[in-house]
């Protein structure tokens, strides 16, 4: 369940491109008008990643976490969307800091079309594509404000 009761404090928001073993992070700026790139965290332990998490909290004043769900074009959801949301539910747990929960279905298309329109190697494309999805994911969140988007309005429980 989505916890956004405290969405609206100022501060920045973190937007998460979950995977299984990697974990793309960009943030907003204070007034949640932008959204940048921060790193791209490996996944390594419950411990370490909660020690990540916490730290990047603190570090950047993050109020909200936006944590993107997988799903298909159909609107459908698969077993990686259920883990996109134990992950955003884990996010809040060891944080304590709400999330929202926001489609990602295009994020990894937006940032694979701008890594090779900046004309960088597979290598370097990798290493960069999972920040670029959350900054997609944040981005997308930060433009449509508070209301859910049409064609999601249940994706999470506000």
């Amino acid at each position: 369940m989505s916890d956004t009761s405290k969405s609206t404090l100022p501060g920045r928001v973190a937007g998460i491109d979950y995977g299984t073993v990697r974990v793309g992070v960009a943030i907003s700026d204070p007034a949640r008008s932008i959204a940048s790139p921060l790193c791209v965290h490996t996944l390594s332990g419950e411990q370490a990643d909660a020690k990540f998490f916490k730290t990047l909290v603190q570090d950047e004043d993050i109020r909200l976490f936006v944590v993107g769900v997988p799903v298909h074009l159909s609107g459908q959801e698969s077993q990686k969307s259920a883990e996109a949301r134990q992950f955003a539910a884990w996010l809040t747990q060891i944080t304590g800091v709400p999330h929202a929960l926001e489609d990602e279905r295009y994020s990894s298309k937006f940032a694979e079309d701008a890594l090779m329109a900046a004309g960088l190697t597979k290598k370097r494309r990798k290493e960069r594509i999972d920040m670029l999805a959350a900054q997609g994911i944040l981005a997308a969140y930060l433009q449509r404000g508070d209301a859910a988007p049409p064609d999601l309005a249940g994706l999470d429980e506000r």
